[in-house]
């Protein structure tokens, strides 16, 4: 993984490369390994490596071929084979040993701006084509990767680190407050081209940005596939052909010596763990993997995610970490620089999560997760009331019978919810914030939004799989890529679930049956987690650890106190302190995640040191 910043000014001013230096050298502390840069008058590349795969040893950015095109990459490139082998076929050239950046740079003296229909992986990079006097940019499918850009007078400057843009003298420190009122709703940015700097936007995910002498243009290369149709005769194809695609997902992920894994009791992020420690077994038996979980004892006494946990790592052969949680009090260390986040997080126990970071860290400097597979095979609902607007009125009492004969219930195709959901007949108990300042509400137009935001699409793009296609392509899963992690540890994140291959292929099966309560992962998993994992039913967390902490016997967490700074620019604090207390006794429930107003303030007081903060070097590594 590495962290990218380059600077053109289209008026052919020279940049200034003491400018440039300062802003590669501030992303040292999550990317420590190696930092250079590349300058050509009127632009300049910075680039700052964590060494997290057994090519980038070999790797040094930014890269050039032939001294005319340059690239400065954060990417991770899958399916390596196949794209060596079209590369090959087309220059002729031995590339078994090529560097990622390097296929990158090939694929494009191949197929210039085409080159983005051959790759996946998760990247974010920019090339600097000299003949033509062009940059191209473009980030991955799903936005793992990050990348900011700003155009600030006569330049346009970009990175995968917000606060190496803020250095720049020109970039300001304003804050946007469309997106701070979507922090406060919804508990994060719904606006997938803004950050919450109104001059810093970001490139949205599969996306492309160049900018020549004619001038700027942004424009999607890729959509989530709608039109995919796999049938099978036999259902064993399905299962096979999933496990195939998991394996390669998470196989593609494991280039490294060493990999962490944040894995709970459930059949996602154990899946992940069992065949990562598997396939290292089999492959480079010297290479560790290790599972990291968070556990609670007395905070919520029926959690049950260690206990499963470790039936994964025995049946795995594998180490596991376990981190309790029980102690951890809301907001806990977010005064400290190790805890800076680079936009708000509405993460109020986000100490217990750094520390589990920090610890994956330690272990090695790739981490993966279990995020994606919810939503990869969301509910069927839909599916089921798509057939009646169809008018296929026999096709949905077959599927209806066959998912009650399997399943003993109705349960997955509740067509009174989702009928009720689809005429916006929502949960009327789910209130407006009322401690939101009304002058705010008014002025950023919230309450519209809140409409527009919780009323149904009419129709989904994908006809077979509509829940799965929403919850794939919301906003959301940027801010999390984006902002779920701790800026000063050296630490790349990757997530099986979010493999282009595996997606495509969910999204083209029958969702019923295979994607009622994940049926197809479990079969698939079948001989590789211990049967009560592989049938354990989807649970949420045993209890709500904010309200658990706010109510604590002993030692309960206040909120009210922390809103010195906000006051009543966003939030009105009487309000506030009426509906905490409602919340606290279990009988308010808001759209608006009540710790919101609170980690806002907490991240503007840290956020005066910004970019002093991402050099900062956390003594846990």
């Amino acid at each position: 993984m590495s962290g990218i910043v380059g600077i053109l000014n289209l008026n052919d001013a020279p940049v200034s490369t003491k400018l440039l230096q300062g802003m590669t050298e501030s992303m040292a502390a999550r990317w420590p390994d190696a930092r250079h840069t590349w300058a050509n008058w009127n632009v300049a590349f910075g680039h700052a490596m964590l060494r997290a795969t057994g090519e980038s040893t070999r790797e040094r950015q930014p890269f050039s071929i032939d001294g005319t095109v340059w690239i400065t990459a954060d990417a991770r490139v899958d399916g390596r084979a196949e794209l060596i082998k079209l590369l090959e076929s087309g220059d002729g050239a031995n590339l078994e040993s090529a560097t990622d950046v390097e296929l990158l740079l090939r694929a494009y003296h191949l197929w210039g701006n085409d080159c983005l229909k051959h790759l996946i992986g998760d990247f974010a990079f920019a090339i600097w084509d000299g003949r033509t006097q062009s940059l191209f940019c473009a980030r991955d499918h799903f936005g793992v990767r990050p990348f900011y850009y700003v155009r600030t007078g006569a330049s346009l400057l970009f990175a995968s680190d917000i606060d190496a843009l803020r250095i720049h003298p020109d970039v300001s420190d304003r804050l946007s407050e469309s997106v701070i009122g979507d922090i406060l709703l919804f508990g994060g940015n719904q606006d997938e081209a803004a950050t919450v700097y109104a001059d810093i936007r970001r490139l949205p995910p599969a996306h492309r940005l160049t900018v020549t002498r004619d001038g700027t243009r942004i424009e999607r290369y890729w959509k989530l596939p709608t039109d995919g149709h796999i049938r099978y005769a036999d259902g064993d194809e399905y299962v096979s052909h999933y496990r195939e695609l998991f394996n390669q997902a998470v196989t593609d992920r494991l280039r490294t010596d060493r990999v962490s894994v944040l894995m709970s009791g459930g059949a996602d992020s154990a899946a992940v763990a069992a065949v990562a420690a598997k396939t290292l077994q089999q492959e480079r038996p010297a290479a560790g993997a290790r599972a990291f979980t968070i556990i609670y004892r007395s905070l919520l006494p029926g959690d049950q995610e260690g206990y499963y946990a470790s039936l994964v790592a025995k049946a795995a052969d594998l180490k596991v970490n376990y981190l309790a949680g029980d102690e951890y009090r809301l907001f806990e260390r977010w005064d400290r620089p190790e805890m800076y986040c680079q936009q708000p997080s509405n993460h109020p126990m986000m100490a217990l999560w750094f520390d589990c970071y920090f610890q994956c860290a330690n272990h090695g400097p790739v981490v993966l997760t279990g995020y994606g597979g919810d939503p990869a095979m969301g509910g069927c609902n839909a599916y089921f009331m798509d057939l009646l607007k169809r008018g296929r009125v026999v096709k949905f009492l077959l599927e209806g019978g066959r998912h009650a004969l399997r399943y003993h219930t109705l349960r997955g195709m509740s067509l009174r919810s989702e009928t009720k959901r689809r005429l916006g007949m929502r949960d009327r108990s789910l209130e407006f914030p009322t401690w939101l300042s009304e002058d705010f509400v008014t002025r950023t137009g919230l309450r519209e939004r809140c409409e527009l935001y919780y009323t149904p699409k009419a129709q989904s793009d994908h006809k077979t799989h509509p829940d799965a296609y929403e919850a794939l392509i919301t906003p959301l899963w940027s801010d999390l890529f984006e902002s779920d992690f701790p800026v000063s540890a050296p630490l790349e994140t990757r997530h099986p679930f979010f493999d282009l291959r595996l997606i495509s292929f969910l999204l083209a099966i029958p969702p019923v049956p295979w994607c009622v309560k994940k049926m197809i992962h479990r079969e698939a998993m079948r001989g590789i987690l211990p049967e009560s994992v592989r049938t354990r039913p989807k649970a949420p967390l045993a209890g709500n650890r904010v309200l658990a902490r706010l109510n604590h016997p002993t030692a309960p967490d206040t909120l009210e106190t922390s809103l010195p700074a906000i006051g009543d620019c966003y939030v009105d604090r009487k309000a506030y302190r009426r509906a905490l207390e409602q919340y606290k006794q279990g009988v308010l429930m808001t759209y608006a995640p009540i710790t919101a107003p609170v980690s806002l303030e907490y991240w503007m007081q840290s956020r005066k040191a910004g970019a002093q903060a991402s050099l900062f070097k956390a003594h846990h590594i």
